[in-house]
């Protein structure tokens, strides 16, 4: 069984207005991971991802980049226990 991960993101730049949660459920969504992604009142993104942790490591990849449009300024990550309670990925408002 592959080692399992959950990590919280919150990613700055030109992140709102761009499609970045909408692209972020769509990226992890085709790489099997569960989660949420919301924006922030400040103009960040925030996220949770769980599943194989070097599938959770390629998506933080992503999240440095984003979607067309998108300018990441900076990505905090903070690792926590894989709960494993998140059925699919989902924009949570």
């Amino acid at each position: 069984m592959a080692d399992k991960a959950r990590v919280h993101v919150v990613i700055e730049g030109r992140v709102q207005g761009v499609f970045f949660r909408a692209s972020t459920r769509d990226e992890a969504r085709a790489r099997g991971l569960t989660g949420w992604a919301r924006n922030l009142p400040d103009g960040r993104v925030e996220a949770v991802f769980e599943g194989d942790k070097r599938v959770v490591e390629n998506m933080l990849a992503w999240c440095h980049k984003g979607p067309p449009y998108a300018y990441v300024d900076r990505v905090e990550v903070e690792w926590q226990a894989y709960l494993g309670d998140l059925t699919d990925f989902r924009v949570v408002y």
